[in-house]
């Protein structure tokens, strides 16, 4: 298998929609066949479905029209039980040749947030003396501001002056929003498997998002629930160092489906949509976050045109991570230590309309390697005759 997943006690009932029934759910799992490799599925009734014959891979399923139609008709063999691939950790990430990106500072509480940390420069005990303080101060003047806009100039003018401009607050309240790559095609991990953290930080966190499925033309056609696991104090001693604070091997979570946009679920609930975070360790510690889409600072389509078009094409399609506005403050270890992971952590996310994605935490060079990429997909694909 190209990842080789924590050892799962997930029920297939509980990672699926609330209104499973409404929902067209498509995905991948890892099929041990003569070729073993991912095969593109559906899910219905608890069940997987075969989509090979109708595309070899999920980049291809999501560019044309008419997807839900066609997965809807398409009579593929039955691969097995939803439970059978989650108790083998064989549930992969949904996404395959598509490029990884992430928005990053998208909502309010999330950019002061940011600003905390730069201004903690890697020392996670100075976070809770800065907090409240910095609060108290941005939240009055950034709240329902429109980025870009004469307003938003103004605030800047203004933060500048007071001393309390940050590289942060120009991608939160700025023309222009923060886009990123989160990880290469091929490397998120899926529903059960280890997530890493890379072993070098000490303060870290989940960060439960939206993830959005956009065709190579652009066009927003599902979503998808993601960890974008994330080192503060990586961060917080540089924005340059974002590539190590963000992309370490397993540090990418998609799953545990793509739900495809139909009559039922459009774009509008996605901006209307709550995510929920538990985190559970080992230790006894549990600790619940969430956050409501209708906070972001832009909005989902602002950003998708912020990253797809004519200055920058993606041939293969894009998963694009909207970005989280709860980060976990509470202090684990020590009295003003503030939150990072254990190893052992279960994180579980969760959006009722698109299901849970559930992972265990471990470090970047624990988790198995990634060694599974693009050469060893098409030799599987072409041993089964699909290209």
């Amino acid at each position: 298998m190209p990842l080789q997943p924590s050892a799962s006690d997930i029920a297939s009932g509980g990672i699926l929609p609330l209104d499973r029934e409404k929902a067209c759910l498509v995905g991948r799992v890892w099929m041990n066949s003569n070729a073993p490799g991912p095969h593109v599925a559906a899910i219905r009734d608890d069940k997987l479905i075969d989509l090979s014959a109708l595309a070899p891979t999920m980049a291809d399923l999501l560019d044309g029209p008419d997807i839900k139609e066609r997965v809807e008709d398409h009579a593929g063999p039955v691969l097995g039980d939803l439970q059978d691939f989650l108790d083998r950790g064989a549930l992969l990430a949904p996404c395959d040749l598509q490029a990884v990106k992430a928005s990053g500072v998208t909502f309010i509480a999330s950019a002061i947030e940011r600003v905390i940390e730069e201004r903690c420069q890697g020392a996670p005990e100075r976070a809770n003396s800065l907090r409240q303080s910095l609060r108290d101060k941005l939240e009055p003047l950034l709240i329902d501001i429109a980025p870009g806009s004469k307003r938003a100039n103004e605030v800047k003018d203004h933060l500048i002056e007071a001393g309390l401009w940050s590289q942060y607050l120009e991608v939160a309240i700025g023309p222009d929003p923060e886009i990123f790559t989160k990880a290469q095609p091929m490397s998120a991990v899926g529903c059960g498997a280890d997530i890493g953290v890379h072993p070098d930080s000490k303060w870290n966190n989940p960060e439960p998002e939206i993830v959005l499925a956009i065709s190579p033309a652009g066009k927003i056609v599902g979503a998808s629930l993601g960890n974008d696991v994330n080192l503060r104090d990586v961060e917080s001693r540089s924005a340059l160092l974002l590539g190590k604070a963000k992309d370490n091997n397993a540090s990418c979570a998609i799953g545990p489906f793509i739900r495809l946009f139909d009559e039922d679920f459009r774009l509008a609930d996605i901006c209307n949509a709550e995510v929920t975070v538990t985190i559970t360790g080992a230790d006894g510690f549990e600790t619940t976050g969430a956050s409501a889409m209708s906070a972001m600072a832009r909005t989902p389509q602002a950003l998708t045109d912020a990253t797809i078009g004519d200055f920058h094409q993606y041939p293969d399609g894009l998963m694009l991570f909207l970005g989280t506005t709860y980060t976990p403050t509470c202090d684990r270890d020590e009295k003003g230590g503030g939150f990072t992971h254990h190893k052992g952590d279960q994180v579980r996310i969760e959006s009722p309309r698109l299901g849970a994605l559930e992972n265990r935490v471990t470090t970047s060079d624990l988790a198995p390697p990634w060694r599974y990429g693009v050469r060893a997909l098409m030799r599987s694909l072409a041993a089964r005759r699909l290209l």
